[in-house]
């Protein structure tokens, strides 16, 4: 037996033993755990799932061993994806740290950043957002005006922030700032980690259409911000924050065949919805389209597979395809809820009330939500832009 299937095996036995049974069903966002200072739990199963997971190391599984993580390797770590989702294993917790900012600490970080910051992140104990889009510079991001002007060892901050997630319950920032005014655009922009805690800041949240507030303007009043905390060089930090659009592209490319999140398969809710005739969906414009989803959803996440275990093997080349799924990703997500709601018919006209089914209400709020996806990130309209110029070549 080769040291791979007996790690599936030893990765299987300790999820049956470990995974509670309620941690095995769809997750909701009124549900899914949130690392950081103020970690509250619903019920004693979620805090057992977290402490054994956070234990064990898997928050972060393919981290290395001295700064907290489970030091898997690439193939370590695709086996304990699959083996979770085989278990339907909810995530122990959510947060940007894992996502984003703790690999790019990983790969920019000096050795004291990551010492400081990467065990927090390991074990959930702090809750990050990401401090990028601002009112005036939002697909054009490296049009920030933010500004940090160095006082001593510290920066000044003054700005403000839009679009950032959850920052109202979020415990540390990574944001980007102009450090450097006369500089050209893309230079002259530093990638710096605070406290949001720090005096000088406040958050406002912005309620969407769906009905959630998770996004958030946060206002930098004469924030200071000691110049240690610069993640790579001083008025480099364009170079930071595209490999963390990166990482940000390749999960979001991944969230429909997340772990524990609800899955709404067209093809179930047809059945039931249209009902069968000679054992096939009855409405046959609906039954092509349903067939269509199936056969672009194999496809994509066929090749996601392939180009994440690549990601995850050094191939830095393969960020560049991870943002073309990010594009393909959410494109085709939210095809697939404008189908589902065609599905759904009048049943999806609910907003709240019991007389309709909260499955039927969570897809009208999930296709809302697919929308915001193709922006986040990235706009689909940039990413083909990008995809033009830095894939495929194309003169501008």
């Amino acid at each position: 037996m080769s040291n791979l299937e007996t790690f599936r095996q030893e990765t299987r036995a300790w999820l049956e033993a470990n995974c509670p049974e309620s941690m095995r069903t769809p997750v909701t966002m009124d549900t899914q755990i949130w690392g950081g200072r103020h970690v509250t739990f619903q019920t004693e199963d979620q805090r057992l799932w977290f402490e054994r997971m956070r234990d064990k190391g898997w928050f972060v599984p393919d981290w290395p061993k001295e700064y907290g993580g489970g030091g898997l390797s690439p193939e370590e770590h695709q086996i304990l994806k699959e083996e979770m989702k085989r278990l339907k294993c909810r995530p122990p917790q959510v947060n940007l740290g894992v996502w984003m900012v703790g690999p790019v600490l990983l790969e920019f970080g000096t050795e004291e950043q990551k010492r400081e910051h990467l065990p927090k992140i390991a074990r959930g104990e702090i809750r990050w957002c990401q401090g990028y889009s601002e009112p005036g510079a939002g697909s054009d991001l490296a049009s920030l005006q933010t500004k940090a002007v160095r006082d001593g060892d510290h920066w000044i901050v003054n700005g403000s922030k839009i679009w950032t997630s959850y920052a109202d319950h979020s415990d540390w920032i990574y944001c980007l700032v102009r450090s450097n005014p006369d500089a050209p655009k893309r230079d002259g922009i530093s990638f710096l980690l605070f406290d949001m805690q720090s005096e000088g800041v406040s958050v406002k949240p912005i309620q969407l259409t769906n009905g959630d507030s998770h996004f958030c303007q946060t206002f930098l009043d004469n924030v200071r911000v000691p110049v240690k905390d610069t993640v790579g060089e001083i008025d480099k930090g364009w170079t930071v924050a595209k490999r963390v659009l990166e990482f940000e592209r390749a999960m979001m490319a991944e969230l429909e065949d997340s772990a524990g999140r609800p899955v709404y398969t067209p093809a179930d809710v047809a059945k039931e919805v249209i009902g069968l005739q000679d054992g096939k969906i009855a409405d046959p414009l609906i039954r092509d389209r349903v067939v269509q989803n199936a056969m672009n959803h194999h496809a994509f996440q066929t090749m996601t597979r392939r180009v994440m275990d690549e990601f995850a093997a050094g191939d830095w080349g393969a960020a560049m395809t991870a943002m073309t799924f990010k594009y393909c990703g959410t494109e085709e997500e939210k095809r697939k809820y404008q189908l589902l709601l065609d599905i759904l018919g009048e049943r999806g006209l609910g907003w709240e009330g019991e007389v309709f089914e909260k499955r039927d209400l969570g897809i009208t709020r999930d296709w809302l939500s697919a929308y915001t996806h193709t922006i986040a990130g990235g706009t689909s309209e940039i990413q083909l832009n990008i995809i033009a110029k830095r894939v495929l070549g194309l003169p501008d």
